[in-house]
């Protein structure tokens, strides 16, 4: 998909804003890499539109302020997983299996 400069840092922040979403949710999304979806909402957009730049930079701000949480919620859930899988090994070496 080609857009011009200015067209693609509003729309990739229209979509951050509308979603609430990551730079990695929105580079994935557009098929664009993080480092450029990074760069064109937080120094282009800027530049074009004042306005959605101060929403989406609340949005990343808030995204940001909320990793802490994210990551640990996934290192909890793999490792609830690897507990899993082990007591199921365990069950099966059990019944002899």
């Amino acid at each position: 998909m080609r857009w011009n400069a200015a067209e693609r840092c509003v729309e990739l922040g229209q979509y951050i804003v509308e979603n609430k979403e990551t730079v990695r949710a929105a580079a994935k999304h557009f098929g664009i890499s993080k480092s450029s979806v990074h760069k064109d909402v937080t120094e282009k957009l800027r530049e074009v539109d004042r306005i959605l730049y101060n929403e989406v930079k609340r949005v990343l701000e808030e995204n940001k302020s909320q990793r802490h949480l994210r990551g640990g919620m996934a290192t909890k859930r793999k490792y609830e997983e690897l507990s899993r899988a082990k007591q199921e090994l365990l069950e099966k070496k059990g019944r002899g299996v």
